[in-house]
């Protein structure tokens, strides 16, 4: 491939990975995570409520990976309060997961740019082998990827197996008792999905340029090899 095509596909892998790192990065502070509704199970009940008048009952929870706000309705108006998960959720979250996932999505930027300095330097400057070369952009290109599916599991975990809007909703309640009613993901959780997939598109804009997989490249080297040594 000419080396003007291959400037040109560098420098849009470049600008991809950067644009993912700009958006992690905003994406990382916004309460844009995971939205729904919480039912005040202990209220309706009290009343003996119909489907018709449940929505007396349900509240709303909208929540990101450190702060979130939430209206708790329990027949006689709304309650909003906000919270933040440092220092008053630790001991009611599993911690140790959502901590994983912040240290995951920080990777993620910082990998990013580092693949978007290394895209840069492949297009415009003279790239030796090991990490500077085209083995070191399909590294960087998988260790990112490798990063946005771990905070993509972990977090989808965390709210679904680990039920974290019943116990946010739940936390300091002596009286009453909420149910997670309905809730999705939002578009901080989309933009690490969709920056993961970019990583993966930067992965074939490198086999576009001209450069195998590093294991096909391996195997490649130990046919040739096998075959000098029948020779010999």
């Amino acid at each position: 491939m000419p080396k003007l095509q291959k400037k040109i596909l560098f420098c849009l892998a470049g600008v991809l990975s950067f644009a993912c790192a700009l958006s992690i990065a905003a994406a990382l502070g916004k309460q844009l995570w995971v939205k729904g509704t919480i039912l005040c199970k202990t209220a309706a009940l009290l009343v003996n409520a119909t489907e018709g008048e449940l929505h007396q009952f349900v509240g709303e929870i909208q929540y990101g990976l450190f702060f979130g706000q939430r209206v708790k309705q329990c027949g006689l108006g709304g309650r909003p309060t906000t919270f933040s998960f440092f220092p008053d959720l630790l001991n009611v979250i599993p911690a140790s997961m959502h901590v994983s996932v912040i240290i995951f999505s920080t990777a993620l930027i910082v990998f990013a740019l580092v693949g978007t300095g290394f895209f840069m330097f492949n297009a415009f400057g003279n790239p030796f082998e090991t990490l500077h070369g085209p083995v070191g952009l399909y590294l960087w290109c998988f260790v990112s990827c490798s990063c946005g599916c771990l905070v993509l599991i972990l977090f989808s975990s965390e709210v679904k197996m680990h039920h974290l809007s019943e116990k946010i909703a739940n936390y300091k309640e002596g009286s009453f008792v909420f149910k997670t009613h309905s809730e999705q993901f939002q578009t901080s959780y989309w933009i690490i999905l969709v920056c993961t997939l970019v990583h993966i598109v930067n992965v074939f804009l490198i086999r576009v340029a001209g450069f195998d997989f590093p294991f096909a490249k391996s195997k490649d080297l130990e046919t040739s090899s096998g075959a000098n040594d029948l020779m010999y």
